[in-house]
């Protein structure tokens, strides 16, 4: 998901009363939420496709989820006690508890793998022990409803909060809930979708039903032959189109798998690639992703394959 849904879902887990475990909690689960992306610095230092083969990886495995909170907790902990010495902590700041600031850097740490699994674009959740790619084809990337959600639930706790009440905690639990609920439920669509495209005509091998933005209820299904592709638009409340007879899929060109071999860029792709798509090119073969074929950066998941020493 984008580092906003991230960030709102720490701070919806810490005004549902984690922050009052203690001092620095808000902040630990905010930026736990969102520290497996430490990977995204691998745009620093490579280039093209490779970092479609990085991305949500090794920082997203299981070693990372014990030692990426320790890290956070250990730095926040350190931070407490170097504004104490400096006589700059701020006095209504609940005492720093090492085991709770552990615990709520790892619950916001968690939620992160969690949530990236919702949507289509992948996640190894088991790396390095397995490069397996998992996918939940829930939710879209940025999901507006979830947004207004937590905004609101948010809001509505800090004001009873500033208030005195003693239920201020409940606006965040609330919609913590309903999210478990929405997302249940967008999980029951995505796999209605996608057993019904697969149980038409042609009868696809590959089936991948994408959420859309904001009409939660749609989808766009796509599907793969061992020969053709297409798209489906699928709707719960009865817009179901037919498969058709879909475009060729190009994949069963020999050349593809040799001319990738050795090409850092290829690999990086094949690798990443869920819904593999091939075309003929000015310059030779390009290979395409199904899912992100029609977004506005969809140079970033193409690469190009040419003979050896072209």
């Amino acid at each position: 998901m984008d580092n906003l849904t991230h960030s709102l879902i720490g701070a919806a887990l810490g005004q549902a009363g984690l922050k009052r475990r203690t001092g620095l909690a808000m902040p630990a689960l905010i930026i736990g939420a969102n520290l497996p992306d430490v990977d995204a610095g691998c745009f620093l230092w490579l280039e093209g496709t490779e970092h479609l083969g990085f991305r949500r990886g090794i920082t997203h495995g299981p070693p990372a989820m014990v030692l990426l909170p320790l890290i956070l907790a250990a730095l926040l902990w350190w931070f407490d006690r170097w504004q104490a010495a400096r006589g700059t902590r701020p006095e209504g700041r609940l005492s720093v508890s090492f085991k709770w600031l552990y615990l709520v850097s790892l619950i916001g740490t968690l939620s992160h793998p969690l949530f990236d699994w919702f949507n289509n674009y992948g996640i190894r959740l088991l790396e390095p022990f397995s490069s397996t790619w998992f996918y939940g084809d829930v939710l879209f990337i940025i999901d507006l409803w979830v947004w207004i959600g937590l905004v609101c639930a948010l809001w509505l706790g800090r004001r009873r909060e500033r208030a005195g009440r003693g239920d201020w905690h409940g606006p965040a639990r609330a919609a913590l809930a309903g999210l478990a609920a929405y997302i249940m439920l967008n999980l029951g669509i995505s796999g209605f979708a996608a057993d019904r495209v697969r149980m038409d005509a042609p009868y696809p091998v590959k089936v991948v039903a994408n959420p859309v933005p904001l009409a939660f209820w749609r989808r766009e299904v796509l599907w793969q032959t061992d020969s053709r592709y297409g798209t489906v638009s699928w709707s719960l409340f009865g817009d179901r189109a037919r498969a058709g007879p879909g475009k060729p899929l190009g994949m069963t060109d020999p050349r593809i798998r040799e001319w990738a071999k050795g090409d850092s860029q290829a690999e990086a792709f094949l690798f990443w690639s869920r819904m593999l798509v091939a075309e003929p090119g000015p310059t030779g073969i390009v290979l395409k992703d199904q899912r992100f074929m029609d977004v506005p950066t969809r140079d970033r998941f193409t690469v190009t394959l040419r003979p050896a020493g072209q």
